[in-house]
């Protein structure tokens, strides 16, 4: 027998599990004696008022073993399966692998950067060397940008996918499992490499391929119809080909288009990336001078608001966390933001970006908002990967900042007016935008003790490739995940990459 009962704890309540087990038992009004365990299926934290409450839903089972989170995936062997090329190893070329291994189909996957412990050397060099491998970085290479990220699964692309078959996925391949239950879950960057390699590993052991160093240069078109690609070292792979090559690949666009495939320009957002002492965030967000205690963990925080009828958000918070380049070509910079599961680190850091339409930009063309965010980049580049910064209140007063605070960015700071990287447009939009979110914190939240780092430009994909209700640009080719334009964040791609699969298995399967 089982019983589910809601329970509202204390922080301190909520981190003994005899506690949870205890209450839930007598609001069943069932002995404690008598319950043989019980299993948490959601977990949100209350955090309105100073007296912070976690919220449990909680499945008691009595006479009986506590049954598994979740029934495990069997992937079945492929090896003599008709291939299908997966052109990127980010979690929508994983997930598209994985998935067709399901429908008895063979993925070929191919990754133009390295494979994750590799691909950790080259992110170390350009930290600490500036030394940039374009092809493996924060944004190329196994597990895509997501890998060196927060790890956050978080989505409201509920409707377009089983989000809980992504996540319990993630579980099967080393993920924690709390990440089913969390309303907020993430894996952290220290764990998601891991979880990554174990992922190629049940493709290789299925009968899959994966091939690493292997940049995808052309398709191969035959009457109309995809037929496979072309790699850079002259390589030729057959099959329909699954295109999941991330927001950054820029130089896919550009072949695409080359080789007649629809492309249209998209809205996007870009901005700075903003770190704060992470007790200050903890303060505002707990209501509490002592910030967070031993029971809670690392406050995060969404704000939004609307300033001259734009969008000014925040994205991708990483409470403990640190930022670092997302640089992928010489003499350019993006920022990006990234934690460990733990969270433990002593600053928090933060997207916060405003909303660009394509009629905010000087021309038309398919790539317009691509070039108009490579010149934000160009802008933002310092020697050796450095990146400008001001502090916040500076900015907001118009103030060069003649010091500023510690960072966790590791090749360094350059004090600069942001307004000198940033279009007019979002500068003006930021500074609307932090007096809106101080006022939402009560004059907490607008602090020197800040600091903007730039720029953050590669939230989502200024191209979008464009594709019908089956998937498919043009017969063989199916684009899927951020890269594609339809997606944004990691569960959203794996989603996306997932249901691209189903649509080649309905179309190729024996």
């Amino acid at each position: 027998m089982t019983k589910d009962v809601d329970l509202t704890l204390t922080p301190e309540e909520a981190f003994d599990e005899a506690v949870i087990l205890k209450k839930a038992s007598g609001k069943c009004g069932i002995p404690s004696s008598r319950a043989t365990g019980f299993r948490i299926l959601r977990k949100s934290i209350d955090a309105r008022r100073a007296d912070v409450k976690i919220n449990l839903k909680v499945r008691i089972f009595v006479g009986e073993k506590v049954a598994p989170s979740f029934v495990p995936t069997v992937f079945p062997d492929v090896s003599s399966s008709p291939s299908v090329l997966v052109v990127g190893a980010g979690p929508a070329g994983l997930f598209a692998a994985l998935t067709l291994i399901e429908n008895n189909l063979r993925p070929i996957v191919l990754e133009r950067g390295k494979d994750v412990h590799e691909r950790k050397k080259d992110c170390a060099a350009l930290c600490r060397e500036g030394i940039l491998d374009p092809d493996s970085n924060y944004v190329y290479g196994e597990g895509g940008a997501g890998a060196y990220s927060d790890g956050k699964l978080y989505t409201r692309s509920v409707k377009r996918g089983d989000v809980a078959k992504v996540l319990s996925l993630f579980v099967q391949h080393g993920a924690d499992d709390s990440i089913l239950y969390e309303v907020h879950p993430h894996v952290g960057t220290d764990r998601l490499p891991g979880v990554i390699e174990n992922m190629r590993n049940t493709i290789i052991s299925s009968g899959g391929e994966v091939h690493f160093s292997t940049l995808v240069e052309s398709l191969v078109i035959d009457k109309g119809e995809v037929k496979g690609v072309k790699t850079r070292d002259g390589r030729e792979f057959l099959g329909p080909v699954i295109l999941a090559t991330g927001h950054s690949a820029k130089d896919v666009y550009r072949f695409l288009d080359k080789e007649g495939i629809a492309l249209e320009a998209k809205d996007t957002a870009v901005g700075v990336r903003l770190e704060h002492p992470q007790i200050l965030i903890d303060q505002i967000q707990y209501h509490s001078s002592k910030g967070r205690g031993k029971y809670l963990p690392p406050a995060t925080y969404s704000f939004v608001t609307q300033v001259e009828g734009r969008g000014v958000y925040s994205f991708c918070m990483c409470p403990g966390g640190s930022v670092v380049p997302s640089a992928s070509e010489e003499g350019m910079l993006s920022v990006n933001g990234m934690s460990s599961s733990s969270r433990s680190g002593s600053k928090a850091n933060a997207a916060m970006v405003v909303q660009i339409r394509q009629s905010d930009i000087p021309g038309k063309g398919v790539f317009s908002m691509l070039d108009w965010v490579e010149e934000i980049e160009r802008r933002s580049f310092c020697p050796l990967y450095q990146a400008p910064a001001q502090r916040m209140a500076d900015f907001v007063q118009d103030k060069f900042s003649s010091t500023l605070p510690s960072s966790t960015y590791a090749p360094g700071l350059v004090s600069k007016r942001m307004d000198e990287v940033l279009p007019p447009l979002v500068s003006s939009s930021l500074r609307l935008g932090f007096k809106a979110f101080d006022h939402m914190t009560r004059g907490k939240f607008l602090t020197n003790e800040a600091v903007m780092i730039g720029s953050e430009t590669r939230t989502s994909s200024p191209v979008r490739i464009l594709r019908d209700e089956g998937y498919m640009s043009i017969p063989g080719l199916y684009p899927a995940g951020e890269g594609a334009g339809y997606a944004g964040g990691i569960v959203s791609a794996a989603i996306d990459g997932t249901e691209c699969a189903k649509m080649v298995a309905l179309k190729y399967r024996r």
